[in-house]
This record gives structure tokens, C-alpha cells and sequence, in this order.
């Protein structure tokens, strides 16, 4: 996963740097410990237990999947490690010791499938990673595509090394729908999208994605193989705003490009940047002033966002954009101001359950 993590990494060192060279935290500089779990989970368990109890750290940014997330999360919980979860996925996480900056689906698929349906048609074919994110975002996909009078009319779901798509692409041909809805993840996920191209049914059958784009898998992919595809996201390097302006020059300075950054990067620097807020509001890095600020109601202008903290869910507050991909770029569609994560609104309570320490699989 490391065309989701590498950027992220490169984030959090861009944030702390300036952070850093505004005058850090409080008058002490900000220090970075890093851990490379290689995609590995028994890794995630061995170093999230480093960092809360050798390290002893203020602060963890880190996790790409759901899984991930979840074998880090008891360890921190209990440790009382404050924690900023920084990428996409499917809500219902209710912990006070943590902070997630991703969208979840009542802020992305919600507009995303309307929309899709309202351009292309009713009948809709999923293909899904076959682990929590992919299977939860399915439910939500199904959900959002009837209330907008759409229909599933089949739902694949495929390991994460799954690379071979040849016989799935028969079933779709097969079922003949209006559209794709893809939650596919990974680099070996990337397969499928090629393998359409080749068979030339990109160009008969559309798509919209609730994960491409999220670690730049257009800018992998050739234009033929990308374009048309619909997704939403709260960033875009196309979003002509002073901030971004600013952000993409301060990346290439540092880093020499910008040819990575995506999505969960930015989410991810959105989150160092929003902690920071909360330690200066609280005055110090402690863990329960720090919470407490980031639940008052103060936010941080990113690049294409304002982002703000839900106190009921701890869930950010962001702009979501409807985007296109054309000659991998993301271009805007349509934009929707400060979406609340409503889905998790729905069962997460933190006020009046702060002990909380779970994630719903939310029913529809």
C-alpha cells in the first residue's frame, strides 16, 4: 500500500516543517518518529505498541486500511495515545482517543452515486475489496443508489492480489449494466482497470469510484485507461485556491514534484496541521486538554478545505467534490460545502457515551 503511505509520510514531514519553522508548539520544535509496517499487520501491533509505550509520543498519524487501523486502535485506546486516523474509509469508529480526517460514505458516496445515477442510469454493478471497507461500502453504496431510485444489480467482491479480471469482465458484460461503482484497493486492484480499457469496455460501460484517485491510481493509469471515471473527494490539485496554490509550491520545494500527492496525503496534512491547533489551543500536548480543543470547534484552512472536528463523532467536517477524471487530472464537477459525517452521527455518540471504544458496523 505504498502508493497510499509514501505520500502520507511525505505530508506529515511537510506539515511538521512548517510547524517547525513557525516556531513549533508552545516554543519546543516538533520531532517525527516514523515506522515502516510494510504492509504488514503483525508490524502495525508491534510498532503502535512501540510508539505508546517506549516511545511514549504525544501524537500517532498513521494506518491505510480499516484493518490496519483497527490492529493499532486497542493498543492506543488503552495507552491513552491520542490518535489521528487520516484516511477514507467506511465510519462507525466511536473512540474519544481518536480523530479521523478521511470522508467517510455520507460524505462522499451520497452525492457521488446520485449524481452517477442521474447521468448514466439506474442499474448499477459493485466491484469491492473483500475486507471491511470494501464490504461496508458496498452497504452504503446499495443504500444511497435505491434512495436515488438505482439499482444493484450484482456485487463482486476480490482479495486484496487478486490481478486477474478476465472472467468478472464476461459477468459484466454478461449483466449489462448502466454502470460501474468500483471500491477496488491496491495495487494489484489496478489490474481491473487496464484490463477494461483493453477490452474496450471503458468506452461502452462508465464508471464511478469511491477509491480511485485516492492514491493517485489515475496518474498510473494512461489517460484511454482513466478517463470519464467519477469520483469525490475534498482535494484536487486543480482546486484553484490560494492555500492549495501555496501547498503544491511548498510540496515541490521540498519533495521536487507533485506528482504524488492525493487524497489521503492531504488528509493526512490536514490532520498534523489540525492536532498542531489543538495543542496551541490547549496550550500543551497533554492528551486530554489536547481532545478537548480539537471538540471546541477550531479548525485549520487546508489547501482545498476548511476542516473541523464533529465533537459528537470526532470525525472531520470537509468540502466534498464531485470530480472527473480527463488526461489524469481530477477536474470539478460539483462541490458541496462542510459535510457532517452523518452516517456515524447515527450511532456514535461521544458526549453522552465518552467511554465509547468500538466501531458500529452502521445498519441501514
Amino acid at each position: 500500500f505504498d502508493i497510499y503511505g509514501v505520500p502520507m509520510d511525505k505530508a506529515v514531514e511537510l506539515a511538521l516543517e512548517e510547524i517547525n519553522a513557525a516556531g513549533g508548539l508552545n516554543g519546543s520544535q516538533v520531532e517525527k518518529i516514523t515506522y515502516d509496517t510494510q504492509s504488514d499487520m503483525a508490524l502495525y501491533t508491534q510498532y503502535g505498541r512501540q510508539l505508546a509505550r517506549k516511545d511514549k509520543v504525544d501524537v500517532v498519524h498513521g494506518a491505510v486500511l480499516s484493518a490496519a487501523r483497527e490492529a493499532i486502535r486497542p493498543t492506543l485506546h488503552k495507552s491513552r495515545t491520542l490518535y489521528f486516523y487520516n484516511t477514507q474509509y467506511e465510519g462507525g469508529v466511536c473512540d474519544r482517543n481518536i480523530f479521523c480526517t478521511g470522508v467517510t460514505p455520507a460524505q462522499q458516496s451520497e452525492v457521488l452515486i446520485p449524481h452517477a445515477i442521474k447521468k448514466w442510469g439506474k442499474k448499477i454493478y459493485i466491484l469491492g475489496a473483500d475486507y471491511n471497507y470494501g464490504q461496508i461500502t458496498a452497504k452504503w453504496v446499495q443504500h444511497y443508489a435505491e434512495a436515488a431510485g438505482g439499482e444493484i444489480v450484482q456485487a463482486d467482491f476480490f482479495p486484496l492480489d487478486v490481478a486477474d479480471f478476465g472472467s468478472t469482465i464476461t459477468k459484466i458484460q454478461e449483466a449489462d449494466p448502466d454502470m460501474i461503482v468500483s471500491i477496488l484497493v491496491g495495487g494489484a486492484h489496478l489490474s481491473f482497470y487496464r484490463q477494461w480499457a483493453a477490452a474496450g469496455m471503458n468506452k461502452k460501460i462508465p464508471m464511478a469510484s469511491t477509491t480511485v484517485a485516492a492514491g493517485n491510481e489515475q496518474k498510473v493509469l494512461t489517460a484511454d485507461e482513466g478517463d470519464g471515471i467519477l469520483v469525490a473527494y475534498s482535494f484536487s490539485d486543480q482546486i484553484d485556491t490560494p492555500n492549495n496554490r501555496t501547498f503544491l509550491a511548498n510540496w515541490k520545494k521540498k519533495f521536487g514534484n507533485t506528482d504524488d500527492i492525493h487524497e489521503l496525503a492531504v488528509a493526512t496534512y490536514n490532520g498534523v496541521h489540525l492536532w498542531a491547533e489543538g495543542v496551541r489551543k490547549a496550550g500543551n500536548a497533554e492528551h486530554d486538554a489536547v481532545v478537548e480543543a480539537l471538540e471546541s470547534g477550531i479548525s485549520f484552512d487546508g489547501p482545498t478545505t476548511k476542516i473541523s472536528i464533529d465533537p459528537l463523532t470526532h470525525h472531520a467536517v470537509v468540502d466534498i467534490h464531485i470530480l472527473e477524471v480527463k488526461d489524469q487530472k481530477l477536474n470539478v464537477v460539483e462541490s458541496f460545502d462542510q459535510r457532517q459525517p452523518v452516517d456515524t452521527q447515527t450511532v456514535c455518540n461521544l458526549k453522552e457515551n465518552p467511554d465509547s471504544n468500538i466501531q458500529y458496523e452502521i445498519k441501514l
